[in-house]
Order: structure tokens, then C-alpha cells, then sequence
């Protein structure tokens, strides 16, 4: 899936040798019930009201600039209508938002256009895309599987959630072809490719089970697996609900969240290992056999994490970044009160063999500024920048704007440029910022819940190199590998 030319290889190991040469010129393992000991990093200092951006001013570090932004548009143009996940493919970048998706054409970065909207409510519309194929999730219940559902209570057994497909053969006129209805929804999907290439999986993420739900029903230890054969995706069906947590999630605590299922699973099919994150436990699986993943270890943080959101694993599989949703995503998180290790990213290293492979934390990772009251701020969606050598990673902090950190020392993760708004308002809570920012291509895309769609250059000669890598697809969550030494 990356062209890079042998020549172009060769040149660039060469002068990345050569910049290498110029740039030389009590932490506790993680164990199902062990809590997070580390360091304490330096809180953000209280900031005076000057040192927060005005409404809308935007603030960046100099290796980071806005090359376009899209506003949305109608009918995706209100409040309400939220900008969600995103995925990309060739020329195209394909965003999610709460009424629907919208296709991009991206092949002039500076000059993004609107390709095609589908108008298709029903949160939060998280996205994948394989071939002509394009998958979304719904995790609101709705009165049926159709684009012109409604709203209707999870208690009544009629009503629907799960995965739509849609054919994007012709992405100016995508069409609606198949549902798929999975236990408590779909709240995400993560797309992993069969090994013959003849069947994609959907591992379906969804949480929150109650009784009076009939096709939500305690407990829910589980994910869902959904089979799509590429040639025949209107065969697509739930194969299995595998129990990840046979010994049992987190019970819960008055700080932590229960485990109920998943949020986000991040598959890396090349080296046959997902990570999960799982509301109160970080999960590491075993995908070798993509119709029965397995678990091989598991870990908890009581002490700073509230919510395990997501995972992303540095190129060579060896690390994970967990994030903690503290707040859900609606809260001012980033401030002197709540400090820099909640609501935050947390490293950790994969150590051991096959079975025997664990999990062990190193370090927490939070944006070094103070956002104000108004903005909902926590660590939320990124992706690597493909950078030979070295683990850097872009990443969305909603109203705290988009943040490019290196990992290299898991112990001491440090931010490299930033980019940010200042508040949606200054007077009143507005759910807004960067929802998910992801690198793709030579530019960063940034999926802005409120206004619009992103686009950013990254200047910096620690990641010059990921200019010459070149994916045709790119599932964030179906984490591809690219060449490195």
C-alpha cells in the first residue's frame, strides 16, 4: 500500500544518516489491578486571561500553519450536526458527522472540495473505507435501519443500531446497500482485512448495556464480529460475539469508568495484534485468527484514567498510546485543576513474547497549555506521522486544538508544534474543536466537530521523512505499517 522508490529509499537513508550525525552534535509495571505511579510531569501554569486566544484567533507554534479550512455545510451545518471520524483513500477523504458523511476531494490540499454529502443520521457515524466499499456506525437508536429514521427509544425491541454499508464506487453518488444490527450498536468499528483478501472483519465497539434494553443486555463483555465478503458485501453478518474479558472487566469506581465493552479497538493486521480500549481496562489482543481474537494481557490505571478511548502503536508494534476521555469529551480538562496526567495520553511498552507479552506504563503525555472554561478539551483521535526512526504522533485535543508529539523515549514524550482556535465562545460551553486529526499524504486533516474541515502543513526537519511515504488508503484504526529501519 506505500510507492516509495528503491532510489528515493537510498536517498534518504543517506541523508537521514546524516541528520542523524547532527542531531548527536520510578515508573510501576501495569497489572489488571495495579493503579499508574509516575513522576508527576509539570502542570500547565495558570494562565491570565491574555494567554488564552480570543474567540476563533488562531495560535500555533511557527513548524505548524493552516493551509485551508471548509466550513460545513448544510444540512450539516448546525450545532447539533457534529463533525465525527474520518478515512481516507487516493484523492478522497471521507468524514463522518452525526447526520451523515461527507466525501472530500483532497487532491489539491489547499483547495479541498465537497465531492458528494450523504444525509444519513444516527451517532456518531464512524467511518472506514475498503475498495468501493465505505462502513459507518450507529450508535443511536433508531425507529429503523433506514437514512430517514428517526430517534426512537433502545427499549423497544423494533428499534435499530449497528453498521451500514454503502457502495462509493461512484463517490459522487454513494449508495446505501446493506445494515447490519450488532448487540448495544456499533459506537465504532475497526476494519481488519482476512488474510486471503476475500472478507473484510468489522470488530464493532459498543458499551453501556441495561436491562430494560432487549438487544442491549447485560453483562456486556463482548465485541461484535461482523463478516462483509468484498465481492458479496450484501451477505455482511454478525459471525461471533467474542467475551474479551473472561476474568471480568473493571468493576467500576467513584473515578474510573466500568468496563462494558469497548470504546475503540486499533488493529494492526501485519503484525497479527489489536489494542483495545476498553472504558476501565487497556486490552492487548491476539488477531491471528481474525474470526476469534484473544487476549493477551490486560491493564488498569484507577488513579489517572477515567475512560480508555482509543490506542495507536508506534510503527514498530512495540509501544501503545492509550487516551483517557476524561469527561467524555464535553469537559474543560485542560487546566491547572485537573493537572497534566487525567485526561490524557499514557505510553506504554509492549514487553515479552507471544503469550507472555505484557503491558508496561511509562509516561503520561498532555498538550503543556491552559484552556479556558468554555472549551471541552481532553486527549481524543490521532495517528502517526510516518517519520523514519522515530515515534511522532499527530493528535486531536477538541478545543485544545491538534498537538505533534514525539514518543521516542517512552519516558519523556515531548510536544514538537501545535495548532490551535481559541473558544467557540467565551461566556458559554460550546461542544466543539478537532475531533480527529490524522496524517495522510503530506498534509495533516483535521475534522473540526464545528468548523469544518482542517487542513495543515507540517514543517519540521524531525519529520521531514514521512513526505515520502504515500498510502492508497487509510483506516487510522486499521494501522498499517511503513518502512523504517
Amino acid at each position: 500500500m506505500i510507492n516509495l522508490a528503491t532510489a528515493r529509499l537510498r536517498q534518504l537513508r543517506i541523508v537521514s544518516l546524516a541528520a542523524t550525525g547532527l542531531l548527536l552534535t520510578s515508573v510501576a509495571l501495569a497489572t489488571p489491578s495495579s493503579a499508574q505511579e509516575a513522576a508527576p510531569a509539570a502542570a500547565p501554569p495558570a494562565a491570565a486571561a491574555s494567554d488564552i486566544p480570543g474567540v476563533d484567533e488562531i495560535r500555533s507554534s511557527p513548524n505548524l500553519r493552516q493551509i485551508a479550512n471548509l466550513p460545513k455545510q448544510a444540512p450539516f451545518d448546525t450545532t447539533a450536526a457534529l463533525n465525527s471520524d474520518m478515512a481516507f483513500q487516493g484523492k478522497y477523504a471521507f468524514a463522518g458527522n452525526y447526520n451523515g458523511f461527507v466525501i472530500y476531494d483532497i487532491s489539491r490540499p489547499s483547495a479541498p472540495k465537497i465531492t458528494s454529502q450523504v444525509n444519513c443520521p444516527g451517532s456518531q457515524n464512524d467511518i472506514s473505507v475498503y475498495g468501493n466499499l465505505l462502513f459507518v456506525s450507529t450508535d443511536s437508536s433508531r425507529s429503523d435501519d433506514s437514512c430517514a429514521s428517526v430517534a426512537q427509544p433502545a427499549s423497544v425491541k423494533e428499534s435499530w443500531e449497528g453498521i451500514k454499508v454503502f457502495d462509493i464506487s461512484d463517490k459522487t453518488n454513494p449508495r446505501y446497500i446493506k445494515s447490519v444490527e450488532t448487540a448495544c450498536g456499533s459506537h465504532t468499528h475497526t476494519l481488519v482485512p482476512g488474510k486471503d483478501r476475500k472478507n473484510v472483519y468489522l470488530y464493532v465497539s459498543s458499551y453501556s448495556p441495561r436491562a430494560e434494553f432487549p438487544d442491549c443486555q447485560p453483562p456486556h463483555d463482548s465485541i461484535s464480529i461482523v463478516k462483509v465478503p468484498v465481492k458479496k458485501p450484501t451477505e455482511a453478518a454478525v459471525i461471533s460475539t467474542p467475551n474479551l474479558f473472561p476474568d471480568g472487566g473493571f468493576p467500576g469506581s467513584e473515578t474510573g469508568s466500568a468496563t462494558t465493552g469497548c470504546h475503540d479497538i486499533t488493529a494492526y493486521p501485519s503484525k497479527d495484534i489489536a489494542a483495545g480500549a476498553c472504558m476501565g481496562d487497556g486490552i492487548l489482543l491476539d488477531i491471528k485468527n481474525r474470526e476469534a481474537p484473544k487476549l493477551i494481557t490486560q491493564v488498569r490505571d484507577t488513579v489517572n484514567f477515567a475512560f480508555w478511548h482509543s490506542a495507536t502503536f508506534n510503527n514498530a508494534g512495540t509501544k501503545v498510546v492509550f487516551t483517557d476521555e476524561l469527561g467524555g469529551g464535553g469537559a474543560a480538562t485542560c487546566n491547572e485543576t485537573v493537572g497534566p496526567n487525567r485526561g490524557a495520553d499514557a505510553v506504554y511498552d509492549i514487553t515479552g513474547r507471544g503469550n507472555a507479552r505484557k503491558l508496561e506504563f511509562r509516561s503520561y503525555y498532555k498538550i503543556p497549555r491552559t484552556n479556558g472554561d468554555t472549551e471541552n478539551c481532553v486527549a481524543h483521535n490521532g495517528s502517526l506521522v510516518p517519520v523514519l526512526g522515530r515515534d511522532i504522533m499527530v493528535q486531536a485535543w477538541y478545543q485544545g486544538g491538534i498537538s505533534v508529539w514525539d514518543f521516542t523515549d517512552s519516558r519523556h514524550p515531548k510536544e514538537i508544534a501545535y495548532w490551535e482556535r481559541g473558544p467557540l465562545s467565551d461566556t458559554q460551553a460550546v461542544t466543539g474543536g478537532a475531533w480527529s486529526t490524522y496524517y495522510y499524504n503530506g498534509n495533516i486533516y483535521s475534522n473540526d466537530i464545528q468548523k469544518g474541515l482542517d487542513v495543515l502543513e507540517l514543517n519540521d526537519w524531525r519529520t521531514w521523512s514521512a513526505n515520502l511515504t504515500r498510502f492508497k488508503e487509510l483506516n487510522v484504526q486499521t494501522q498499517p505499517g511503513y518502512l523504517s529501519w
